[in-house]
């Protein structure tokens, strides 16, 4: 593996740096076609002020394409009257940044989180990612998820600009808490005249040797019309990356019957599975843009936005079912007879030390395997429109207005699924021996069983390596339709009037906005478990009629062979399904919640030689309502739940300049974390039999914080930037899923008093509080060669880092025998830092990039006989990227993504749980509750630019 990476590496870069550098620039020259940098692309209310024309105004050559975007980016966040951080379009597309998580993910104070090793979730300054709002051009966008924006599906091939702001202001919506990430897109006015750009290339994937493929193109111009001009942009783009995962699961718990001495100190893993994915994600996108300026007061933009991300998925999951028969052992509070260990027991061995077993070594007897197949067609899109004005009117008066209809869907549909299981006789089911000590690896070894007389007894027999040999027949098989669609609606129109006021220049905005968001869960299922009903789809009886004789294609080594599903033969039975059997509501799941916000704002920009103070008010009036179909035993019936509540959000920015060239800036701002819509909806499902109650709660409150910031910024000359600062946020009424007694009768219905069962939703828990503190760096040698007597060459080499710490803590209410207890924020890391080295000149662009998050937490326990709270471990991430400008309006590049090949490990740690007298169970982070590895990926192909 490390011989194949170095290899590819160094014939990657060879290949650059071989060509002749002879076409490099040493002249700047302002390329025609290269951003323009003052251009105002938001097309309604910007997101932050125009920069203004300035003695540094930048000059774009196309020479020194990573200085310049970062000159470009430096220039917006000093103009800026409030706290962002901004990627240029330049910048996004130097790294192998696919999508906009990865591209924001290298500024100051961002984390990203991961799913199969492809960024996903943005966290700004260690923040819970549903904190984090996404904009379109100043306009939020709902993600098909609802409200944890996914940044995956979007590609940032249609950005010029990338946005954060980490100090919110009264434009915002209430709901953006830590901060957002606005994607400003490309404008025909961008450019001077007309301009084509594109990129094509080539992949692959180390594990599994898995091909990937990449494409974009933007096309735009610029004509006269009318006596103004119009500006007509398009754009596509087009990714595919197909993939081969590593993959290990436990479940870990405390077992009842273990009540041998250190018991409460004890958890065993009743379930250990392999997930061993085959998977081809593709992103696509399609944009136009037409923006028409009849006269310098007047501007008019219309956009539309498809973006679409899909997940082709074929997941073979082996499950051992460790505690089977977990009855078999019975309850002792006696230490183990100092007798040998028996090696033909008369319990299957689960949890019982007297054989030999601990929670971490052992065997387990006669246990079931139970096996999944899954086809599954993932679809997750944004299809996005907008109609904008801009109007300048009378002395100083302006007025913006916009109109925006967005749809996003998340089809969760799955094509196929087929389950399989042990029969009930022993004999029939392995032996497995189990090995958890090394918390990156989960070895089973599987055996046949022996049944021995007189009494029962169990033994292992034969070693098994094919783990399809042993007998698993169907016992269901499922077909899913399920779309999860919603509707959004927004209407916003800012009149603003410049002004003298108090002895500086003035801006008064006064705002209004209208957000209609209705999201429909239609899930509807066909759902088979008899072998009449096997036979009349054709689904054998035998697995191996249903697979393919090929091996596995990953590395980790899973102690057995397998045989991976055949996905035509899958289509086919799930087609046949479909012709003979009919699709039912899954009414449980199925909903519709509708929210509308009314809001107004008013806001004022004081501007003075020293500085700005900008400061206002936000005032939301929120109405909900949402449908559902609830189910209490035998009855269902339709639930309305219907709320409403006014709220408001103060913010105060102030920003001085110590000079020239350094600035203060300290806010204070406020916002609203609301529950997502599925923990939102109204219906309830009981069930009698397990007693229990699980739902929405219509009535949650939102998560309301407020914050502080202060921050130095230092905009070194010629060019350069420095920053440190501190923050913290106060939370109140935490939003957090719990697990509790109902302790009401308002379900009690039939005679049955259903108040002692357990009810699992969302809800409010304590307060807690956030704060930390960042820094941030970008320097290049360039400016210093000359007065440090330097040769010229070493000017090409610069850095950027950053880096953010938290410190967190919010309180969680008691639940049942587990007292209140201080946790950290879910979805907090301590430590965030990117460091970042490259050298640029003659042609040649090389660029490290490292980026290391600490654990975060990702769940807490609710119950003494969990596993613990769960955490994400650490993760390091490295790239490389080369390219080489073979002209100025051509290059070729390599990239080298996820070096480092390091896995994404989840832990469970009961030393978070305490016992019901408030003693600590001990801390430990070795209980590994999921652990994938994906493998390194390196690319390669042209630009062009024109």
């Amino acid at each position: 593996m490390q011989t194949s990476f170095r290899l590819a590496l160094c014939a990657g870069i060879s290949t650059l740096a071989l060509a002749t550098p002879s076409l490099a620039q040493t002249t700047p020259v302002t390329e025609q076609n290269e951003p323009v940098p003052q251009q105002n692309t938001s097309g309604g209310t910007p997101a932050v002020p125009e920069p203004a024309v300035t003695d540094e105004e930048i000059v774009v050559t196309g020479a020194r394409p990573i200085a310049e975007a970062e000159a470009a980016a430096l220039q917006v966040q000093r103009n800026s009257d409030s706290l962002v951080t901004v990627a240029a379009a330049d910048s996004v597309g130097r790294l192998p940044d696919q999508n906009i998580a990865q591209a924001a993910g290298r500024l100051p104070g961002v984390a990203v989180e991961r799913d199969q090793g492809q960024a996903r979730y943005i966290s700004l300054r260690g923040a819970p990612n549903y904190w984090t709002t996404l904009s379109f051009d100043g306009i939020n966008v709902v993600s098909p998820e609802g409200r944890d924006a996914r940044f995956d599906s979007i590609p940032s091939a249609i950005a010029s600009q990338i946005i954060v702001s980490k100090a919110v202001t009264p434009e915002m919506p209430g709901e953006t808490v830590a901060g957002n990430v606005n994607v400003i897109t490309r404008s025909a006015f961008d450019y001077t005249n007309a301009h084509i750009a594109g990129k094509a290339g080539f992949g692959i994937a180390e594990l599994g040797e898995r091909e990937q493929y990449e494409a974009s193109l933007v096309m735009s111009d610029r004509y006269q019309l009318g006596g103004g001009e119009l500006g007509v942009l398009v754009s596509g783009s087009f990714y595919e990356r197909q993939m081969i995962t590593d993959n290990f699961e436990n479940d870990w718990e405390r077992v009842a019957q273990d009540q041998r001495p250190g018991a409460g100190t004890r958890f065993w893993v009743h379930e250990t599975e392999n997930k061993l994915y085959r998977l081809t994600r593709r992103n696509w996108s399609v944009s136009g843009r037409l923006d028409y300026r009849p006269d310098d007061a007047n501007r008019l933009s219309a956009r539309s936005i498809y973006t679409i991300f899909t997940d082709d998925e074929a997941r073979d999951n082996y499950r051992f079912d460790l505690d089977d028969r977990q009855g078999d052992l019975v309850a002792n509070t006696a230490a183990c007879p100092s007798t040998a260990v028996n090696p033909t027991p008369t319990t299957s061995g689960y949890a019982d030390l007297c054989i030999g077993n601990t929670p971490t070594r052992g065997t387990t007897y006669g246990i079931d395997i139970r096996q999944r197949s899954t086809l599954r067609a993932f679809r997750q899109s944004i299809f996005t429109n907008t109609l904008a004005g801009d109007h300048e009117f009378g002395e100083g008066w302006t007025l913006n207005w916009i109109g925006n209809y967005t749809q996003s869907k998340d089809d969760r549909s799955v094509t196929g699924e087929a389950s399989w299981e042990s029969p009930s006789t022993r004999t029939a089911r392995p032996t497995v021996g189990y090995d958890f000590s090394d918390p990156n690896l989960a070895r089973v070894s599987l055996f046949t069983t022996l049944q021995l007389a007189s009494p029962t007894r169990f033994q292992a027999g034969t070693p098994v390596t094919a783990i399809d040999s042993f007998t698993k027949p169907p016992v269901s098989f499922t077909v899913l339709d399920a779309v999860d669609t919603t509707d959004a609606y927004t209407g916003k129109i800012v009149l603003s009037k410049e002004l003298g006021l108090f002895g500086g220049d003035a801006t008064l905005r006064v705002g209004f906005q209208f957000d209609q968001r209705t999201k429909t869960a239609d899930e509807n299922q066909i759902s088979l478990s008899t072998a009449a009903q096997f036979a009349a789809i054709g689904l054998p009886t035998n697995y191996n009629q249903f697979s393919l004789d090929t091996p596995f294609q990953g590395e980790i080594p899973l102690g057995y062979s397998f045989r991976y599903f055949d996905t035509n033969k899958m289509e086919v039975v799930s087609a046949a399904a479909q012709a003979n059997f009919a699709f039912a509501p899954v009414t449980a799941n199925n909903y519709e919640v509708r929210e509308q916000v009314y809001a107004g704002f008013v806001m004022g920009t004081l501007r003075y030689d020293w500085g700005s103070i900008l400061g206002g008010v936000r005032v939301e009036h929120l109405k909900n309502r949402g449908e559902a179909i609830a189910t209490v035993g035998t009855a269902t019936g339709l639930v309305v739940a219907e709320s409403e509540q006014t709220l408001a959000f103060p913010s105060l920015h102030i920003n001085f300049n110590v000079d020239d060239t350094k600035k203060l800036r300290l806010s204070f701002n406020s916002g609203a974390a609301r529950a997502d819509y599925d923990q939102l909806r109204p219906n309830v499902v009981v069930n009698d039999s397990n007693q229990t109650i699980s739902g929405g709660n219509p009535s949650v409150q939102p998560e309301r914080a407020y914050g502080v910031d202060g921050y130095f910024e230092w905009y070194l000359r010629p060019q350069g930037y420095l920053m440190v600062g501190l923050f913290y946020k106060r939370v109140e009424d935490v939003l957090y899923r719990q697990t509790r007694t109902f302790n009401s009768d308002t379900l009690n219905t039939g005679g049955i008093d259903r108040s002692s069962y357990v009810f699992t939703g969302i809800t409010n828990g304590g307060n807690g509080r956030v704060f930390g503190a960042e820094a941030a760096a970008q320097l290049q040698l360039e400016p210093y060669t000359e007065a440090l007597g330097l040769p010229d060459f070493l000017g090409g080499f610069g850095i950027s880092a950053n880096v953010t710490l938290n410190d967190s803590e919010v309180t969680k209410p008691a639940i049942g025998a587990v007292p209140d207890r201080k946790v950290r924020l879910p979805g907090t890391s301590d430590l965030v830092y990117n460091i970042g080295g490259y050298y640029e000149k003659y042609g040649l662009s090389l660029r490290v990039q490292y980026q290391r998050r600490s654990t975060w937490l990702d769940g807490f326990a609710d119950d003494l006989t969990d596993g613990g709270d769960t955490y994400w471990a650490a993760d390091d991430e490295m790239d490389i990227s080369a390219r080489f400008a073979i002209t100025p309006q051509l290059e070729i590049y390599f990239d080298a993504q996820n070096v480092l090949n390091q896995p994404g490990r989840r832990y469970s740690e009961p030393g978070n749980l305490l016992t019901a007298t408030g003693t600590p169970t001990g801390r430990i982070d070795s209980q590994t509750i999921e652990w994938e590895r994906f493998g390194r990926r390196y690319s390669g192909g042209f630009r062009f630019n024109f």
